[in-house]
């Protein structure tokens, strides 16, 4: 037993030292500089709550904050719609079903970076062309307000990560019994009363995993809002991680940006943990 003991902590010493100079460590140095003036290399004193309470006078933060707020709800809703969508779609008895999973889950593969410039190509050159062809105004300048760069950003989120939100449905849509799917078909449900009332409380945990995934995944994009917006026009597409690194790196404003971002960590963490313990109950309850 000593032996297999000494095994065990000598395999998880590597990940676990790992995840203290990764994330624990970093996290407490934020936390400590925060209180701080620091600049990047030193710190001269202790200033307290003073970086706290400039977050909540900085409207460029508050307006961030509302704009990720609007943006992770508008996510979360299309992405699990999507998601369980394409996954109904491809459980079914088709012929081209292992096709059409592999089409669906492309483009989360592809670098947001990247795919934030391909969508900056697209609303910009081919929205116009189309508008131009169409005499539709609205296609035309594209990206060039708050509006259709919210709605951009959305679209480009919700292409990216449906298919693997729908790898997730599909797992478990997969492992839902057909006897009672059969059983059910032949007391005469209909197809919506099927899903409604045997389907969807089956992959209810499916749910709980998704909307976890999409809630900290939408709070947290970056590369995205660089790549297709840059924050613009006037900062009125800018997201909060853009916020943080704008404020440290642009501003020079380190001690500010830590104390951003821990306020950025605690809204995430409470938001995804609250809703997770909701759906777990939830799923206790069905």
């Amino acid at each position: 037993m000593r032996n297999k003991s000494v095994s065990f902590w000598l395999f998880l010493t590597p990940v676990l030292l790992s995840l203290s100079l990764v994330v624990i460590v970093p996290l407490l140095l934020g936390l400590f500089y925060s209180f701080t003036n620091w600049n990047g290399l030193t710190f001269t004193e202790f200033i307290g709550f003073q970086n706290y309470i400039q977050i909540f006078q900085d409207e460029s933060f508050i307006n961030a904050l509302w704009f990720t707020t609007k943006f992770t709800i508008a996510c979360v809703i299309l992405l699990n719609f999507i998601g369980l969508g394409l996954a109904l779609l491809v459980t079914r008895n088709l012929k081209t079903k292992t096709f059409l999973r592999t089409i669906f889950f492309m483009p989360n593969l592809i670098g947001g970076l990247i795919l934030g410039f391909i969508w900056q190509f697209i609303f910009i050159n081919v929205f116009d062309a189309v508008g131009k062809m169409a005499g539709q105004d609205w296609l035309m300048g594209w990206l060039s307000n708050e509006t259709t760069g919210f709605w951009g950003l959305v679209i480009i989120t919700a292409w990216q990560m449906a298919g693997y939100i729908m790898i997730i449905y599909i797992a478990y849509l997969e492992s839902v019994p057909q006897e009672l799917v059969e059983a059910s078909e032949m007391d005469g449900a209909t197809s919506f009363q099927k899903f409604r009332y045997v389907i969807f409380p089956l992959v209810r945990p499916a749910f709980t995993v998704s909307m976890f995934l999409t809630l900290s995944n939408s709070f947290k994009i970056y590369d995205q809002n660089l790549s297709l917006t840059n924050g613009g026009p006037y900062d009125s597409t800018q997201m909060l991680a853009m916020n943080i690194v704008r404020t440290a790196f642009e501003s020079n404003q380190m001690a500010l940006g830590e104390a951003k971002a821990v306020i950025f960590f605690i809204i995430v963490a409470a938001i995804a943990l609250t809703q997770v313990y909701y759906n777990k109950k939830r799923e206790v309850e069905v």
